[in-house]
């Protein structure tokens, strides 16, 4: 396992969070968006996803244009680019049963 794969896991899995970021990065993935928007989608408070976000910009696996209100978050290129290490993570600890 090289670095960016236990960042992956230590981001992902490791902690009662992971869950959470995994949809957040899905949601990301399929569309920019912002704050209040992934709020809506995921159906989460909006705190909860700020939270979540400012965990995965200061990790690198996402990045944000914009000021304040009007910021969109997406998928940083580190991360799109090794999406099937994530995949893989989530999909293996989900076959042992392990998954929250």
């Amino acid at each position: 396992m090289d670095s960016f794969q236990q960042l992956i896991w230590w981001l992902f899995q490791s902690s009662s969070g992971g869950p959470t970021r995994v949809r957040v990065v899905q949601a990301l993935r399929d569309e920019p968006r912002n704050a209040q928007q992934l709020s809506q989608v995921l159906g989460l408070d909006y705190t909860t996803v700020r939270h979540h976000l400012k965990v995965l910009q200061q990790n690198h696996l996402i990045e944000v244009m914009g000021e304040r209100y009007g910021q969109v978050y997406f998928v940083a290129p580190n991360l799109e680019s090794r999406w099937a290490a994530l995949e893989a993570i989530v999909s293996r600890d989900k076959a042992r049963g392990t998954r929250r």
